[in-house]
């Protein structure tokens, strides 16, 4: 018989190991992710209909490092403070009108995107395997772009929709899919001296 050591906690998806943190740490980190992505969303080409941001980059940084639980719920807080007001949305937009407009799906897309790249870091696609991240954010930026060309198509149809809403988007995904994996890649691995939760 052999004597095998097992350990029943898995090894971190993120070096943040906010999974492992108090209560207190993950509301903080949820402030702190909805000023990235805030910030990301003044990273701006505008283009009509739905304008170029850095914003699909931090949704799948949030989820690759938060998890696809306290990703989604950082992505949705910061969609209410745009929805009530606060100037967080794509160059600095903000009101209810922006959810029911053109950019809707794609903001109704934003937390399935982080949980999808979230849900995937979990289970190894992150920064200790870079193809494998590259892929999760590459699948990220697709179902992002599926579901706001959908969303999309609705209202100017889905020729017009795939030809302004997803096809101009796609080197842009590829681009921020490999620039979100070389960063996972980039982050410190191992064991870090963190406070204690």
């Amino acid at each position: 018989m052999t004597n095998l050591a097992f350990s029943s906690a898995r090894p971190s998806f993120s070096p943040l190991r906010l999974q492992q943190r108090s209560l207190g740490w993950q509301a903080g980190a949820v402030v702190l992710g909805t000023l990235f992505l805030a910030l990301s969303s003044y990273i701006e080409v505008p283009m009509v209909p739905v304008p170029v941001t850095m914003q699909t980059f931090a949704v799948t940084m949030i989820g690759a490092l938060y998890g696809w639980r306290l990703g989604a719920v950082t992505i949705a807080a910061w969609l209410v403070e745009g929805a009530v007001g606060f100037p967080v949305l794509a160059g600095g937009a903000a009101g209810i009108q922006h959810f029911v407009g053109p950019t809707g799906g794609y903001l109704f897309a934003f937390p399935v995107t982080g949980a999808l790249v979230g849900w995937m870091a979990e289970r190894g696609w992150n920064g200790n395997r870079v193809l494998l991240a590259f892929a999760a954010m590459l699948l990220g930026n697709l179902a992002c772009l599926a579901l706001g060309t959908a969303w999309l198509a609705v209202m100017i149809g889905a020729e017009k929709a795939i030809t302004f809403g997803f096809v101009p988007f796609i080197v842009g995904g590829l681009l921020k899919s490999a620039l979100g994996a070389a960063t996972l890649m980039a982050l410190p691995r191992g064991k870090m001296n963190l406070p204690k939760p």
